[in-house]
């Protein structure tokens, strides 16, 4: 043996320098999870904003969740057409701008004293940029896990819910020592630069593999969007997560506001504010419930699952109503509601390519994500509104829970009969 073989035998193993690497489907779910993580904190620490938004601003509850209805509807809205054009032109440039995109909404945020400025920089340039990234992971992942779409789904859906825990406790606390214009500058410059930086090896895998070919024949071709949005099973898709979407956005969206009335959110709950707690806690069960129900989806089915789930979440809405004065009852409780909640970012999006295909997969799934648009708006300010009307919260979680209840067995009695006829035609 040479000494330049035994060189080469006794060198350290080192990382591919042609980014053959990053053709790893382990590498693109890891970077998936981190843009995912940078572009969670625009919506679920947005309840952490509305105390001091509301006392800078001087308008009432209704009108400023209308930036989060924002939020959510140009999140959603705009992801059929974001979808086309991350498949189009890739996942590296476009996910790169919605990054950009996402962190800039929160530094402007802090520029602006008006509520319509508000919704112009948190709402519609957060909005857009979360949502390409949203709609492109997601996409990107149904491609790299063909035959392990629900935990891979669930894996960067709960990137997207635990981001928010490494920020929660950190902005209540900048909230508090230097106000939210500081919070937002310095918090928006930290989304932008990790979301950019972690965009730039994506990839999109090279081919269906013969596996997917022999498991989903129309996988390789695929369903149009054109002649998916024909069929009533997308339809029935759509009305279940916008059902589930209304419910969950309603918690995140007015937890602030129901823990003050049930007089819980300044309470201590284990040496800590049950609010902030409460938030983060949710953080973590929203995040594993993703990959773990996915994973359970990819064995057991994708209705069976949905219908635990969903049921879940609404008994756990009753229990939460029921215990709502008890402050540890509530912080615990909160997390189990997201348990119940947060999995239908792996369950809808697996179920639709399952379905229709992976050829469209991006395109097809931002038309089914808009059903979160407008859940956003009836969970927002529309829930605002019967609060506002009614004088009390009970109403809107009576109206939570038949939602929650009504997709559990939508599920399991319509939706699995009629996607299994689909799927024996097609």
């Amino acid at each position: 043996m040479n000494v330049a073989t035994n060189a080469a035998a006794t060198a350290p193993l080192a990382m591919p320098n042609d980014g053959s690497w990053l053709k790893s489907k382990w590498i693109q779910l890891a970077l998936g999870v981190v843009c995912m993580m940078a572009i969670s904190s625009p919506q679920y620490v947005w309840a952490l904003f509305t105390k001091p938004l509301l006392g800078e601003l001087g308008v009432d509850l209704a009108t400023l969740q209308v930036t989060f209805s924002i939020l959510i509807v140009l999140q959603t809205f705009f992801s059929p057409f974001q979808g086309f054009l991350v498949d189009r032109f890739g996942p590296r440039v476009l996910l790169s701008i919605g990054a950009v995109l996402t962190g800039l909404s929160w530094i402007l945020s802090a520029q602006v004293h008006t509520v319509t400025g508000i919704y112009l920089t948190y709402g519609l340039l957060g909005g857009l940029g979360t949502g390409i990234v949203y709609v492109g992971i997601v996409g990107l992942m149904v491609r790299w896990f063909p035959t392990s779409r629900g935990f891979a789904v669930g894996m960067v859906a709960a990137g997207y819910g635990f981001g928010a825990i490494l920020t929660t406790f950190p902005i209540s606390s900048s909230l508090a020592a230097s106000g939210y214009q500081h919070t937002l500058t310095v918090f928006g410059y930290i989304i932008g630069v990790v979301g950019l930086v972690a965009a730039q090896g994506l990839r999109m895998p090279e081919a269906v593999t013969r596996a997917v070919r022999n498991i989903l024949p129309q996988a390789s071709s695929g369903v149009s969007p054109k002649a998916m949005l024909k069929t009533p099973i997308f339809w029935l898709m759509f009305f279940m997560m916008t059902m589930m979407s209304t419910s969950g956005l309603m918690v995140i969206s007015q937890m602030g506001a129901f823990a003050k009335d049930f007089g819980v959110a300044n309470a201590m709950v284990w040496g800590m504010a049950a609010l902030p707690l409460a938030l983060t806690i949710d953080r973590v069960t929203n995040g594993l419930t993703r990959p773990l129900f996915g994973w359970i989806s990819d064995r057991f089915g994708r209705e069976n699952t949905m219908f635990i789930a969903f049921g879940l979440e609404g008994l756990a809405m009753m229990a939460w109503l029921y215990f709502r004065a008890d402050p540890v009852m509530f912080v615990v409780l909160s997390g189990v509601v997201f348990f119940g909640w947060g999995e239908i970012f792996s369950l809808f999006p697996s179920t639709l390519t399952d379905t229709f295909g992976e050829k469209h997969a991006t395109t097809n799934y931002g038309f089914l994500y808009m059903a979160q648009g407008v859940g956003s708006i009836l969970g927002g300010p529309i829930a605002a509104l019967v609060y506002g009307f009614t004088g009390s919260w009970i109403p809107v979680f009576g109206l939570m829970i038949v939602l929650d209840l009504s997709a559990a067995i939508l599920a399991l009695l319509v939706l699995k009969p009629m996607r299994a006829k689909y799927l024996a035609r097609a």
